[in-house]
């Protein structure tokens, strides 16, 4: 899945310049907790809603409504933004993005082009959606978890046992996490099972089945 696919393109941004108070107003109008900051034409940073509300002045401060709007207004993006962000290309994976943000503890990457022009922006509600809908969660409720031997060929014997029952595989996932040395954990999302109960036993009589599971969205 490629970032291009998924992020926001239409995206808003800020002049360096700009008041935090002014950014504020702008990410309650359009429902954004991040805006990319700029300076003439160039991605300098990023600001959160959570940076703006970090700036501005505790509520046990001593000053009136009057000084506390003042400052708000003098208090510039460039001073509370995230100088020098990660960005992504549009034709890298939302898995990078999704590494990433995990690395850095982020929530948000400027999508820019090869020339270091802003194209867009993914957050990590676009990395949800993009997860769910490579899930197969909404085509296949029933999935299945089967512990295989790493080796050539175990996968494929899986799969023939599943479509021996009419099963049609919608989403396929393979990891190691979790498995026993020398095996890898193989998740299924499958639809038209003619008869559930016999795949499951033969799964359970030749593989390690882990667990099967229907889920259901209300």
């Amino acid at each position: 899945m490629l970032v291009k696919d998924w992020m926001t393109r239409e995206v808003i941004s800020v002049d360096e310049d700009v008041s935090i108070m002014k950014a504020s107003a702008l990410m309650r109008e359009k429902g954004f907790q991040h805006l990319p900051v700029m300076r003439q034409g160039r991605l300098t940073g990023i600001v959160s809603d959570r940076d703006l509300k970090e700036a501005h002045p505790s509520k046990a401060t001593t000053l009136d409504i009057h000084e506390l709007y003042y400052l708000l207004d003098r208090l510039k993006v460039e001073k509370v933004m995230s100088k020098n962000p990660h960005t992504m290309g549009g034709d890298e994976t939302t898995e990078k993005a999704a590494a990433l943000m995990l690395k850095y503890d982020i929530s948000a990457l400027p999508v820019v082009d090869k020339k270091g022009d802003l194209e867009g922006i993914i957050t990590k509600g676009d990395v949800f959606r993009a997860m769910v809908s490579v899930s197969g969660i909404y085509q296949a409720p029933l999935q299945l978890c089967v512990e295989v031997e790493d080796r050539p060929g175990a996968i494929r014997e899986v799969t023939d046992v599943i479509r021996a029952y009419g099963g049609r595989m919608v989403s396929m996932i393979s990891t190691y996490e979790q498995a026993t040395k020398g095996f890898r954990h193989l998740y299924i999302r499958t639809k038209d099972v003619e008869n559930e109960e016999l795949l499951f036993a033969e799964l359970e009589g030749k593989f390690k089945l882990i667990y099967r599971i229907h889920d259901e969205l209300d």
